[in-house]
Parts: structure tokens; C-alpha cells; sequence
């Protein structure tokens, strides 16, 4: 570990709510570090899979009075457990899978996409959320669930002419749309350039001074809405419109110099779910930036292939120690910093975090690229080449116990690479 003591912030002698709020938490996470320090070590923490898996299986059984404020949050709940579930290696058992496929085809609506809960009105995030969910459940009597003709009809009513997206019919415009859309639409097969028109060139104006990206053109860079951006992008095969050193150099000052976490906006308090929301902008950069080198040097010979992958962005050490020391809480569950209660969001997006910085992942560079002149791999459009991923073992980054390696998770979609895989190939042989 870095010496804690030096990693403080400053207030420049005004202390702000801000700053107390921040002087707070730096201190508990300094205790907690400082105990890490003296009665173990780093290679001693421990994943506590079991209590997380029980965690997270009674929510499949029951939810407590207070979840009814979540009452149009149904697939997201199922996506954060259901997703939870299988990084931690958990099998989805025939009945979990059936209860799964019964209780998501109610929020289905006729006119196409998902509602928050039974009768309610489709909504694009929960439309993201519950075709995760079936891919996560990963079997055929799930994916055929999804009726994608009303779907697609349904993306296109929520399509505006400058290329955004409502999140529902009559709601509100911002990036999250467009990358719920179509990350729905590349794991269906729906995506066409009908519904990709114009959005890359709408995002690049939510693109700020700093680079970062907020949720629509001029407003504040956030951590959540740069990862929607991103990942919109790198589907539409259009991240050349971004200024991506300027992004990097954004995303870079998010991880918190004593926590070793992300937070989403400068000058706000290190969060769990940003370990995914800003870590997961890492993977994607470091593939565009392979992707750049490739292109420069025309390397036409796997041999070289080491020499031009970037390498990790960030450190991956620190984010995984604060997970695991900090976010983990005693009874199961992860959170959003030390003594809060746990809860699924956090769950999930702490452990997809810790997936990410666990494995290195970049494009399966293949085809024109590298000079390959097997026809079937050059007729491939930019987008299929976009969405082929491999697990590269440049080396698996694992802090603490080798049992804390989770299941890789996409990039894109956050589900596991397999899962994804699966889905993905399932579709591509049905047409609209």
C-alpha cells in the first residue's frame, strides 16, 4: 500500500460541508487501511463469497416493506441479484431460471419493451435491465421471450430527430437512452442504422471541456453517463468523434488517491458502484487505444500482438483493496462505502467493478486489421467487429486470496462475457 498519510485531502484552511463530508470518510477508510496494515496484509483479503451469495439469494425469495419504493424497479432488481449471482460462479438452477422467465415476461408490454413491474408503461432502462436478466438466466426459452419485432418498433418511437432518445414515450432525453437502446438492440439483433442515425453525433456534443460526458449537451460530466457515452460509441463503431486522451485524463482523476475508489464527479465521496460505472470506462479506452496502434502500424503478424495492447489504465490494485476492505459488508452484501448498509445495486456494481480490474480484456483483433484476408472475417462490418471480445491472459490481476478471481464480465453489456457470447449468437440467425 501507498503511504496513507500523504493521501489526504486539503482544505486550503475553508472547511466546507464537502470537505468535512470527505475528511470523514477518508478517516474511516484510514482506520481500516491502518488495521489492514498491522494485523494482516493485502494478500490476505478474502472475497466473502458465500455470505454474498446468501445475501443475495434471499432477495430472490423475499424483499423487505421498504423495497416498495422500488416498485418500478423490478427487472433492475433481478439484473443486479441475478447478475451478482453468476460473477460469483453461481449456477442458474432450472427453477431459478423458470421463477426468472415467469416473473419477466409479465413486465413485458404488447406494444413493445418492459415496465418497471406488472402494467406498468415500457421504460428503455428497465428494458435494459430485464434483457440482461434473460441473458443472464442464458437459455433459449428465455431469449424467445423478448418479442423484438414491438421492441424494435417500440426504440424507434422513443428515437428523436437530433438522435437522442426519451427514456420512455413523453420522457425525458439523456445518454442513458441511447446506450440502453442499443445495447438492447445488439444483444436482439435489432440494430440497424435507422436507429443509430445521428445519436453519435448527438453524443459527441454531450462531450465537456474536461472530458467528460454528462447526461445531455452542457450540463455536468458524470461518472455513469460517460460510461452510457462510451459504450453507445464503441457499438456505433464512432468513438473517433471523442476526444479520448482528454476522457482518459477525466476518468483517470476520479480514483481517489487514499481510498483507491472512484467517485463519479470531482470533488464528491468515493462510491462502490463507480468501481464499475468509471472503472468500466477503462476497458473500453484500452481497446480503442489497441485498436488505434493496430491501425497506425498495419501489424500484420500475431507475434507482434503484445507490443501494441495497452496496457491497464488505471490501478486496478487500489480499486480492488478498496472493494475488498472497504465495500465488503460482515453479514453478505457490498456497499457503497464502509459502515452503510449493503444493497443489490451496490452489490452488483462493486462486483462488476472488481470483475473488470481483475481481467484484462480487449477486442479479438482479427480479419482486415491484421492483414487476415479470410473472406468471411473481412465482409464483417465495423460493428461485428466491435462486439467480437476475447479474455486475453495477459495476466489475471487478483488481489488478495487466488479465490477472488470473479467471471469476466462484457464491457459493453455487463454481463459475463459468456452469457453475452451466448445471447449475442443465439440472434444473430433470426431476422426482424
Amino acid at each position: 500500500m501507498h503511504r496513507l498519510e500523504t493521501s489526504f485531502s486539503y482544505s486550503d484552511n475553508h472547511a466546507t460541508d464537502s470537505y468535512i463530508a470527505q475528511s470523514k470518510t477518508e478517516h474511516d477508510i484510514y482506520v481500516i487501511y491502518r488495521r489492514l496494515n498491522t494485523t494482516s496484509n493485502v494478500g490476505e483479503l478474502k472475497l466473502e463469497r458465500e455470505k454474498h451469495i446468501k445475501f443475495l439469494e434471499r432477495g430472490l425469495t423475499r424483499l423487505s416493506g421498504g423495497f416498495v419504493s422500488l416498485d418500478a424497479s423490478k427487472p433492475w432488481i433481478a439484473y443486479w441479484i441475478l447478475h451478482s449471482l453468476d460473477l460469483l460462479g453461481t449456477p442458474m438452477t432450472e427453477d431459478l431460471i423458470k421463477r426468472g422467465i415467469s416473473t419477466l415476461s409479465k413486465y413485458q408490454n404488447s406494444t413493445g419493451g418492459f415496465g418497471g413491474g406488472s402494467d406498468q408503461i415500457s421504460h428503455v432502462a428497465v428494458t435494459y435491465a430485464a434483457v440482461n436478466a434473460l441473458a443472464v438466466l442464458g437459455t433459449q426459452e428465455a431469449y424467445d421471450i423478448i418479442d423484438r419485432e414491438n421492441l424494435y418498433k417500440w426504440l424507434l418511437k422513443l428515437k428523436q430527430p437530433d438522435g437522442s432518445f426519451v427514456m420512455s414515450e413523453g420522457g425525458e432525453v439523456d445518454v442513458r437512452g441511447a446506450y440502453c437502446a442499443l445495447s438492447v438492440a445488439v444483444l436482439t439483433n435489432i440494430l440497424t442504422p435507422e436507429l443509430t442515425a445521428g445519436t453519435a453525433e448527438w453524443i459527441k456534443k454531450c462531450q465537456n471541456f474536461d472530458g467528460g460526458i454528462g447526461g445531455v449537451p452542457g450540463i455536468e460530466a458524470h461518472g455513469g453517463y460517460a460510461f452510457c457515452a462510451l459504450a453507445a460509441m464503441e457499438i456505433m463503431g464512432k468513438t473517433d468523434l471523442l476526444d479520448i486522451p482528454r476522457l482518459l485524463k477525466w476518468a483517470v482523476s476520479l480514483q481517489m488517491s487514499l481510498e483507491g475508489g472512484f467517485q463519479g464527479r470531482p470533488n464528491k465521496l468515493v462510491d462502490g458502484c463507480y468501481s464499475f460505472w468509471v472503472g468500466g470506462l477503462f476497458p473500453l479506452i484500452e481497446a480503442i487505444l489497441t485498436r488505434r496502434q493496430f491501425e497506425r502500424r498495419n501489424i500484420a503478424g500475431e507475434e507482434d500482438l503484445a507490443k501494441f495492447i495497452a496496457q491497464p489504465l488505471f490501478d486496478q490494485e487500489a480499486l480492488q483493496v478498496y472493494i475488498l476492505a472497504a465495500c465488503q459488508s460482515p453479514g453478505g452484501g457490498l456497499m457503497d462505502k464502509p459502515y452503510l448498509n449493503p444493497d443489490f445495486y451496490h452489490t452488483c456494481y462493486c462486483l462488476s467493478g472488481l470483475s473488470s480490474s481483475q481481467h484484462h480484456i480487449i477486442y479479438d483483433l482479427n480479419g482486415e486489421l491484421l492483414g487476415n484476408n479470410d473472406e468471411s472475417t473481412k465482409k464483417l462490418s465495423a460493428l461485428e467487429k466491435s462486439l467480437l471480445w476475447v479474455e486475453e491472459v495477459l495476466g489475471e490481476n487478483v488481489v488478495g486470496l487466488a479465490e477472488n478471481l470473479l467471471r469476466p464480465t462484457h464491457p459493453i453489456h455487463n454481463v459475463s462475457l459468456n452469457k453475452a457470447r451466448s445471447i449475442i449468437k443465439y440472434f444473430k440467425e433470426k431476422e426482424l
